[in-house]
């Protein structure tokens, strides 16, 4: 699953030039072209990184890099502002609004995949990590094979992409509503009640026929596996 780096800006042609040059480093690109479309998205699961224009339709990137780090889920963001040429000011006050990266426009496609791609390598290294290891599980992302212990796992394609989504993640609490767009998408038409039937199977594979608590559920809450 590669990691997903949502881009916003309103510039339909930055989003086109962004996705072969994103791809070719093994990212995932979403888009937004407004402020309340950065939030929506976010609402319905945080990306990996956040690129983001200082000048956005419905308020500035800066401002909303300022709000952002006040919410418990974002605090972390990895987040990247596009500044424009024209006012060198931008980058410091981009810096001072939070954003831990910044880059003046025009921008140049292949240099922000990279740059996203170091600050995936300081956040979450994981998400370029071949090989994935939470306790005695083991996904070796290269040749999609999972191993508990010595012994093979043998899963079938959405248990596989749920167990290595939240292996990249472990002990975080995800909301079904966002597993399900981390498996189908944010605009996924997939009953919720789908995650519980594929966690029930995950957790029958990965268990070894015993009962374990690797992946946790928590009321009212949602899913977890445990980093333990």
């Amino acid at each position: 699953m590669a990691p997903r780096i949502l881009l916003a800006d309103d510039d339909e042609t930055v989003r086109l030039i962004c996705e072969n040059a994103f791809r070719l480093e093994g990212l995932e690109l979403l888009h937004a072209g407004s402020v309340d479309q950065v939030k929506a998205q976010i609402e319905v699961l945080v990306p990996d990184v956040l690129i983001m224009n200082s000048r956005l339709p419905g308020g500035s990137g800066g401002g909303l890099c300022r709000e952002l780090r006040l919410d418990r889920r974002c605090s972390r963001l990895p987040i990247i502002l596009l500044v424009p040429q024209q006012d060198p000011d931008d980058r410091i006050r981009a810096l001072s609004q939070g954003a831990d990266d910044c880059l003046v426009l025009p921008i140049v496609p292949a240099e922000l995949g990279l740059r996203a791609k170091n600050l995936l390598r300081r956040s979450n290294p994981a998400l370029l990590d071949q090989m994935l290891r939470v306790g005695d599980l083991t996904i070796d992302r290269e040749r999609r094979r999972v191993h508990r212990q010595t012994r093979e796992l043998r899963l079938g394609p959405t248990e596989y992409r749920l167990l290595e989504f939240l292996m990249q993640y472990p002990g975080k609490v995800f909301s079904r509503a966002e597993l399900r767009s981390s498996l189908w998408g944010a605009d996924a038409s997939v009953d919720e009640r789908a995650i519980d039937l594929h966690v029930g199977r995950l957790r029958k594979v990965i268990s070894l026929g015993k009962s374990d608590n690797l992946i946790r559920t928590v009321r009212g809450a949602g899913y977890a596996l445990t980093d333990c």
